[in-house]
Parts: structure tokens; C-alpha cells; sequence
């Protein structure tokens, strides 16, 4: 019991944030689908990681720094977004983006096709602790789909809203027969971003508590001598957060 008590102070002790949060927002699939259609239509561009892919990841953007839609460079700083001449041609997707009252920077359509692989890999500083927030939205997906963020598998189903942070190590297969299409807001934090992320539990009060180096490698130790799958898998989560 002593062991089991224990385990969960430390549980609680590390995972004082949320890593994803599933809004309750439900979109219309019909009209997304219909407006991807349209975006389909247009010139897509290869997406710029080439060292974090396989196979075929394709992007066109909503909102870019240059307001062209082969900018798709997720450029964080830059003062002076503007929308494409792409995105006043889908007006659902428009009204869905004017909803987030927040500053908007980078909005693309990223399509990750049939046998592609993003690879396991971090986009530090890309989570709400650092001011930011990446929303996707599918458009497009299928149940062969593996999206995993930081050892978890979410489904993120057609229509459904997800905050995720992508400061974790996450990776993507498309082991399915058609083309993964999300729509992708990149946003920063505002006091309408907090009302709604305190709304979805995130807890503000211990976002700067994360515990120091010395007291996570005793954690680390007191957790190895459990040695249950439990204690294991949060052995492995302590290392990455060292790294």
C-alpha cells in the first residue's frame, strides 16, 4: 500500500500541466470537407522538416507571414501576419478561425498522405508555457491513423478541436488508404486563451513548479526500485523531461 501511496505523490508531483486538451467544440464535416475540396484544388508545397519525414507531408497556407500560400514557415516573432487570398475562398473555415479571439500567427491545411511518417521529434517552446498554442482540427482522417504525443495514442476524429503540446515528443503514421488533412492554428496566449484553458482544467497555479534536476533524479531512483510498469513508464517520461 505504502508503495502504491507513494506512487501517486510522485504521479502528482509531474504531471502538474496539461499535455492535450479535447475541446468541446464540434465542427461540421460536410462543410470542412467541401472547402478542403476547394483547397485541394490549389498548389500545395512539401513541408520545409525534411529530415523529420517519410513518404509525402504537404502544406498550403491560410495565414502566413508574406500572405502567400506557399509560405509555410511557422514563423514564430514575426510581427505582421496576413491571410491568403486561399482562405477567403472557404468561409466556413474562416468563421471557425475568427472564433479563437486571440492573436493569430501561422494558420495552414497540413495533409499528411497515405504511408507517410512524421518521426518521433519535439518542436520546443510550441505549448502554452511558452505563450503559444497549436490547435488542430482534422478534416480528414481514418482509423489507421497513429498519432502518438509523449507515449499516449490520440484519436483526434473528423471535426473534433485539440490544444496539444507539441513540446512533447510526438510522431505520426498514416497507415491508412487516404490523405490526413488538419486544419492548423498557431495562436498565442491571451486572457481569453486562459479563461478557456483554465474552463478545460489546465492548472495555472503550478505551470512554473516543475521539480529541479536533483529532486527528478530522485524521483527517478525511488521509482526504478518499484519497478512496476507504472513506475517504469514514468521513469521514461522523468529521463525525456531531463533531456
Amino acid at each position: 500500500m505504502r508503495n502504491k501511496k507513494h506512487l501517486t505523490n510522485i504521479t502528482e508531483n509531474i504531471s502538474t500541466l496539461l499535455k492535450y486538451i479535447q475541446f468541446n467544440q464540434q465542427y461540421n464535416i460536410s462543410l470542412l470537407k467541401a472547402e478542403l475540396d476547394i483547397a485541394l484544388q490549389q498548389d500545395w508545397v512539401d513541408h520545409f522538416n525534411k529530415k523529420d519525414y517519410e513518404g509525402d507531408w504537404q502544406s498550403i497556407s491560410l495565414r502566413s507571414a508574406s500572405g502567400k500560400e506557399q509560405d509555410i514557415l511557422a514563423n514564430y516573432g514575426v510581427d505582421q501576419y496576413q491571410d491568403t487570398p486561399l482562405l477567403n475562398q472557404l468561409p466556413y473555415i474562416k468563421s471557425i478561425i475568427e472564433e479563437w479571439q486571440c492573436p493569430k500567427e501561422t494558420i495552414r491545411l497540413l495533409a499528411l498522405h497515405p504511408g507517410a511518417e512524421i518521426k518521433p521529434h519535439r518542436d520546443r517552446g510550441c505549448n502554452y508555457e511558452a505563450g503559444v498554442l497549436r490547435i488542430h482540427i482534422p478534416i480528414q482522417t481514418n482509423n489507421q491513423l497513429k498519432f502518438i504525443v509523449g507515449d499516449e495514442q490520440l484519436i483526434l476524429e473528423e471535426g473534433s478541436c485539440w490544444y496539444i503540446d507539441f513540446d512533447q515528443t510526438h510522431s505520426i503514421i498514416n497507415g491508412g488508404e487516404n490523405i490526413r488533412v488538419h486544419l492548423v492554428i498557431d495562436a498565442l496566449r491571451n486572457e481569453w486563451t486562459d479563461q478557456l484553458f483554465e474552463a478545460n482544467g489546465y492548472n495555472f497555479a503550478q505551470e512554473n513548479q516543475a521539480p529541479d534536476r536533483d529532486t527528478t533524479l530522485k524521483m527517478i531512483a525511488e521509482l526504478e526500485q518499484m519497478d512496476t510498469p507504472v513506475a517504469k513508464t514514468l521513469v521514461a517520461q522523468l529521463k525525456k523531461n531531463l533531456e
